[in-house]
């Protein structure tokens, strides 16, 4: 696809993306008139396809100078970089960029000086704590990666800026996380199998809101599921909301799918892979691509051949065949288009609210931050409103009897 004609495709992506985000629709409304970013630059590094060429966009519109970079090398759609481009925002990604390339996009975008920044998974705000010192005045991190690398930072005290942990706020995660994630992950899969799921057995490792999301969708689709988790809470909740629980060994052997979702590292490797079902399918829905050990499959494998787009087969010595998706990124984005419009219309409402808080505050020491109710609220209320829903309101009596203030 020559040049053009990318630009054209990838603006199409992005309209349509854009017709479906009515949050964004009212915010960009609200941030013509009032440009609550003038002044600022905006360091983005974020899966770059149509929803977030979307807020990059809207954070245009509030007045800020944008800065973009992709956060996974695999999920960057070219055609969507290309028509970004073309709109006049500094974009510096490319698909299958190598990890090399990757990270000099990322310190790209840093040369620019920002002052805000925007980062999904922690990779931008590593390079900023590693290797380059900006005056930067906050941030948001949109995933349960990059926050659970924040605040490594914080308890070394060694964060230097503020940010907000967006990927913690109701408003995201128990729909971002849950029903984003659920559907998004079966149609990476089914997209690139094109193998039934009603009637398999689909192992679901990590119960978090993600894993819950991908059980509760795998059980729609008719599948019989099972759950590893380390964490015992989450695992009576796995057993009380139905599903099969067991060690990662044990229940590996029974399963025809497995998804890994939980942000740890070396969740499947060689004990599993020695105990799994002969053909099994294998993906990841983690933010990177290490809790699936594919240099111990790689090192088991007698043979490894690429069967499909995006599939790749191991044959093991015994005979055994396994099935890598994605190469073990995140199957969502590297196989499909993410999370579905209306769902990070939520999220990135979130997002362009909590950039804007930060402008708009009294400057804030280093620490991560939740994001104000208000902002989560507000967002609620928006959604409901396009959804046109309505909902009560507490009485004077009510609030009195609750002890909450009366308006």
């Amino acid at each position: 696809m020559i040049e053009q004609e990318q630009v054209e495709h990838g603006k199409k992506k992005i309209a349509w993306a854009m017709a479906h985000m009515p949050l964004l629709a009212q915010l960009r409304h609200e941030f013509a008139e009032e440009r609550p970013l003038a002044g600022h630059r905006v360091g983005m590094s974020i899966h770059l396809e149509a929803k977030t060429a979307c807020l990059a966009l809207l954070l245009r519109t509030a007045g800020a100078e944008l800065v973009v970079t992709g956060s996974n090398p695999l999920s960057t759609q070219d055609d969507v970089a290309e028509a970004l481009s073309a709109e006049g925002i500094a974009v510096y990604a490319k698909h299958g960029a190598s990890e090399t390339e990757y990270f000099d996009d990322l310190r790209r975008v840093l040369a620019t000086e920002p002052d805000l920044i925007l980062d999904d998974g922690g990779d931008l705000v590593n390079l900023l704590h590693n290797e380059i010192d900006l005056e930067i005045r906050g941030g948001c991190e949109e995933t349960t990666t990059g926050v659970h690398r924040l605040r490594i930072l914080e308890r070394n005290g060694e964060l230097r800026f503020p940010m907000y942990a967006v990927n913690d706020a109701k408003m995201k995660y128990l729909f971002d996380n849950r029903y984003g994630t659920g559907q998004s992950v079966w149609d990476g899969i089914m997209r690139s199998t094109n193998l039934l799921i009603a009637g398999k057995n689909v192992l679901v490792a990590g119960y978090g809101w993600c894993g819950r999301g991908i059980a509760m969708r795998a059980r729609g689709l008719g599948a019989r599921v099972l759950v590893c988790e380390v964490d015992p809470v989450r695992a009576v909740e796995a057993v009380m909301d139905g599903f099969s629980l067991g060690p990662m060994e044990k229940m590996i052997e029974q399963a025809d799918f497995l998804i890994t979702a939980t942000g740890c590292r070396d969740v499947v490797t060689e004990g599993a892979f020695a105990r799994a079902k002969d053909g099994l399918v294998m993906a990841n829905a983690g933010h990177f691509d290490v809790e699936i050990d594919k240099l111990v499959l790689s090192t088991l494998a007698t043979e490894q051949t690429d069967v499909r787009d995006g599939i790749r087969q191991f044959k093991l010595g015994d005979g055994r065949q396994l099935y890598l998706l994605g190469d073990g990124r995140l199957v969502n984005l590297v196989l499909g288009d993410g999370h579905p419009v209306e769902i990070m219309d939520i999220s990135f409402a979130l997002q362009a609210l909590t950039i804007c808080k930060i402008v708009n505050s009294d400057r804030l020491p280093p620490a991560v931050y939740a994001v104000p109710d208000e902002i989560d609220e507000r967002v609620a209320r928006m959604k409901l409103a396009a959804l046109g829903v309505g909902i009560d309101s507490l009485t004077n009596e009510q609030q009195t009897y609750l002890g909450l203030p009366v308006a």
